[in-house]
């Protein structure tokens, strides 16, 4: 459930800085249409008061020309703004259905003991705020973890304890395929389009994405050229997808009469 604009407590509710205030313009400056700006001015909101605050809000709205309503209801829809203060380090555990049947639910369960906190909610000492989360799009690194957004691989219990007592101890941590973890404060600017510098640090990705292309160089695969269905008319695809369907229900009514099993049938 959606909390309200009046619950939003920080201590940083407070009127933005004027230095603030001058980036805020100035991504607004960005776009044809400077109401497309607001997401990123909402990320640099996060970064400047460690959440979406009242006195962020209205500030994106003073210079969007927008109502707060307006504002208030991008805040409240997409996840990634919050809503309450989140601590130095976000971590999200996915709990979607992969991640969740390979360890995901049992990593969660642990932090929560651990830290003892519940769902999107902060360690006493400030440190972690843990929340549970829907598909990371790492499915094939399954169980994920992500802190400030970054992607750590094939968690376990007791690997994710580990991440959280080292982020606690201030310790140097790197993600599994990207660059030096940083606070939630600095990832949210570089979400507001205010680059770190780091952006190649460490790989984008790893053997289990790349498996396929690997396959496909050894086997010599490639892309269809252009003598596949780019180019074409929506109807020649259109009339080449039902030939394709026509010659694989005579095929398979072929096979229905003489009595084979299909290839791939399953004798269960």
């Amino acid at each position: 459930m959606t909390e309200p604009i009046s619950d939003a407590t920080s201590a940083d509710d407070e009127q933005l800085s004027s230095h603030t205030m001058s980036e805020l313009h100035e991504i607004a400056s960005r776009y044809p249409q400077a109401r497309s700006a607001l997401l990123p001015m909402l990320h640099l909101v996060q970064s400047v008061q460690g959440c979406v605050t009242t006195a962020g809000i209205e500030a994106c709205a003073e210079v969007l020309k927008l109502a707060a309503a307006e504002v208030a209801a991008v805040a409240t829809f997409y996840t990634m703004y919050k809503r309450r203060p989140v601590g130095d380090y976000h971590v999200g555990v996915c709990t979607n259905t992969l991640c969740a049947i390979m360890g995901g639910d049992a990593i969660f369960e642990r932090l929560k003991d651990h830290l003892d906190v519940g769902n999107d909610e902060t360690s006493e000492d400030g440190r972690i705020t843990l929340e549970h989360v829907e598909c990371n799009a790492a499915c094939d690194y399954a169980p994920v973890v992500m802190v400030n957004w970054e992607f750590f691989d094939n968690q376990t219990p007791e690997s994710a304890t580990q991440l959280v007592d080292s982020l606690r101890e201030g310790d140097e941590v790197r993600a599994s395929r990207g660059a030096r973890v940083c606070t939630w404060r600095e990832a949210e600017r570089v979400l507001a389009g205010y680059p770190d510098g780091r952006a190649d640090e460490g790989p984008a990705a790893g053997p289990a994405s790349l498996a396929g292309l690997a396959l496909a160089r050894r086997r010599g695969w490639h892309a269809p050229s252009g003598n596949g269905v780019r180019g074409r008319k929506p109807t020649d695809v259109v009339q080449a997808v039902e030939q394709a369907d026509t010659r694989r229900a005579e095929s398979e009514t072929k096979v229905s009469e003489s009595g084979a099993e299909p290839k791939g049938s399953d004798d269960a």
